[in-house]
């Protein structure tokens, strides 16, 4: 079959590879429609998130069940799914406490309870690295989808592949970044990054009550797209000080809820790069820092951008002095998707707005290419195998 794998910082290829084969009565074979290239991808091409050996990309798709292992019974073949992210063994601890992305058995060679930088890491992600469990991902014409009795959701038949994808990972995570903050109606909601998580989390927002929804980027083309399909307020901080506009649109005070969508690899001057060499960091938490600056006393700050080192400065007199609460993490997608489905089924969302390109699979590379460099306003990425 053929495959979008990563090789080495900088290099994605489409080769052809072995297809995947049933390995466990709870394996399912899942013939790809669908799949997307997602912001955490780039962390792997840039070389952030290390990998060494070749690797199936890819944790957002959906398709069509083409195989069942034997202990299998929620499912049959043709059945049409979605798959969530994280992969959730259903029965462990943190499976059975709606904390499912820190499952304790599908990474059983690097899980542990530290959370360090290069092991002891949370549960299995599909197409994430070895650190994740080294699971090949989606971005291929089939994958093998382990536990498949606990995580596939079936697609209403109405429902296209584009109107679906998006609760794989995007939706819920944006819809995470919202629940975490316990909205009760009229607060003002700043989205920091309006890539495809942030713009979810825009929309997220609306749905739990928001009384307005700023969106925050550098990129004005993909400050156009969150205005046309969330009617969000929009900030460029190469235009504006965002901190102090935040505070003027909210009398003073700063944002009920901030969200940092972006995580630590920000638009970056020379001299945060030179810090961050320094100090041995990976990247910036620049983005953190302003939502703990924009929220006001006593709210919060949602992080689902995505953070891998310690950092210098850590500011938590600020936090500590505002009284911030903070919530983060991969999100609890099997704690959601089945609300978010009804969501969709009824018309209450639309995900498939923000898709700027449909590519088929063997142009994974350009896709990846325009994504990262934001060539050709590229906001979402749809690969069809």
């Amino acid at each position: 079959m053929k495959a979008a794998v990563f090789h080495k910082p900088g290099d994605i290829r489409v080769d052809n590879v072995p297809d995947p084969q049933i390995l466990d009565p709870r394996d399912v074979i899942l013939k790809v429609t669908s799949t997307a290239i997602c912001g955490s991808d780039l962390h792997i091409l840039s070389g952030a998130v290390p990998q060494k050996e070749n690797m199936i990309l890819g944790h957002e798709f959906m398709g069509i069940v083409e195989e069942v292992g034997a202990g299998i019974t929620n499912l049959k073949k043709g059945d049409r799914v979605v798959v969530p992210f994280p992969i959730s063994c259903g029965t462990c601890f943190f499976c059975t406490h709606e904390a499912s992305p820190a499952c304790e058995n599908s990474n059983y060679e690097h899980y542990g309870p530290n959370g360090d930088m290069m092991d002891q890491k949370g549960g299995a992600l599909f197409g994430y690295t070895d650190l994740y469990g080294g699971y090949s991902g989606g971005q291929a014409e089939y994958v093998r989808v382990p536990y498949a009795d606990v995580s596939p959701r079936i697609v209403p038949e109405h429902l296209t592949d584009e109107q679906a994808l998006f609760l794989t990972d995007i939706f819920p995570t944006g819809w995470s970044a919202i629940d975490w903050a316990q909205l009760k109606g009229g607060e003002v909601v700043a989205v920091f990054g309006s890539g495809p998580v942030g713009l979810m989390a825009q929309k997220a927002a609306w749905i739990n009550g928001a009384s307005r929804v700023i969106a925050i980027d550098p990129l004005d083309y993909r400050l156009e797209k969150a205005k046309a399909v969330n009617n969000v307020d929009t900030l460029n901080p190469h235009k504006v000080d965002v901190v102090e506009a935040i505070r003027a649109m909210t009398g003073g005070r700063g944002a009920d809820v901030c969200v940092d969508a972006v995580g630590f690899e920000p638009e970056r001057s020379f001299m945060d790069k030179v810090k961050a060499t320094v100090n041995f960091e990976k990247g910036s938490m620049k983005v953190l820092d302003m939502c703990f600056e924009a929220v006001r006393r006593m709210g919060t700050v949602s992080i689902v951008g995505v953070y891998g080192s310690t950092y210098d400065n850590f500011p938590l007199h600020r936090m500590f002095d505002k009284g911030i609460t903070i919530k983060q993490g991969q999100a609890p997608v099997l704690n959601y998707i089945d609300k978010l489905i009804g969501l969709v089924n009824d018309g209450k969302v639309v995900l498939d707005d923000i898709i700027t390109h449909s590519l088929p699979l063997e142009e994974a590379a350009h896709g990846y290419k325009i994504f990262d460099e934001k060539k050709e306003d590229c906001v979402k990425v749809v690969l069809k195998p």
